[in-house]
């Protein structure tokens, strides 16, 4: 029975508003993203060359415009040369975790908001990379919920090329770290312990294959390993 592989990556290095938890942010890759997504092309070739894998023409991507930007750049080097043309289709359901109504305020911001309300109590202390804690506010979600939806969308769309493909199949997935590890997690590929010790690196794909019944394994491309005191910027 032929492989189905999710190919994760996160998107490039961006122009990112500093101390904002928010990552519903809407500006473009700066050049260093603009060039971890180039590099991205080689190394993608290299894993289809080296385990003969086949490309699938449709990159999903994250609809923020770094992610968009990111898949496009794969695909216009991934292209010279493909048999079949490529194209991207874009989802919310691979978009980071949101904070509601709190979106693109700074972290001092939003504990004031939370504050000033007297129908909430404060955040706890590291609230921002607590992995359950969901903020009180219209449409946040927690890092969990964020994840839980993006493991639906890679386990949808691979169940689906599972019974479309006889060859082993890559599908490539851009969007965003902290939702593709604990997405990673609810598919059983990472322990929760993992989910807060583990980042990824821009644009340095990660292949996960769904085997048959549904069940995930981690198959090659490397976790980054965080170091202590490292910044939650996912």
């Amino acid at each position: 029975m032929a492989k189905v592989i999710a190919a994760l990556l996160r998107h490039g290095d961006y122009h990112q508003l500093p101390d904002t938890p928010s990552a519903l942010q809407p500006f473009p890759l700066n050049a260093e993203g603009a060039e971890q997504a180039e590099r991205s092309v080689t190394l993608i070739q290299g894993v289809l060359g080296m385990f003969n894998w086949t490309l699938h023409p449709v990159i999903d991507s994250s609809q923020l415009l770094r992610g968009w930007q990111t898949a496009e750049v794969i695909r216009k080097g991934l292209q010279i040369g493909a048999s079949t043309a490529l194209r991207i289709e874009s989802f919310d359901t691979l978009a980071e975790r949101s904070v509601g109504s709190a979106g693109n305020l700074t972290v001092q911001q939003i504990e004031s908001v939370l504050q000033q309300d007297p129908r909430f109590s404060p955040p706890p202390p590291g609230w921002k990379s607590d992995s359950h804690y969901r903020l009180p506010l219209q449409g946040a979600e927690s890092l969990m919920d964020a994840g839980e939806r993006v493991a639906r969308h890679l386990d949808s769309r691979l169940a689906e090329l599972e019974q479309q493909v006889e060859v082993d199949t890559v599908k490539l997935f851009v969007g965003h770290g902290a939702a593709f590890r604990h997405a990673a997690h609810h598919l059983g590929v990472l322990e929760f312990h993992q989910i807060a010790a583990l980042s990824m690196y821009h644009c340095r794909p990660v292949f996960l294959e769904r085997r048959y019944a549904g069940s995930w394994r981690h198959l090659t491309g490397e976790w980054k390993v965080r170091s202590k005191g490292e910044a939650f910027v996912d």
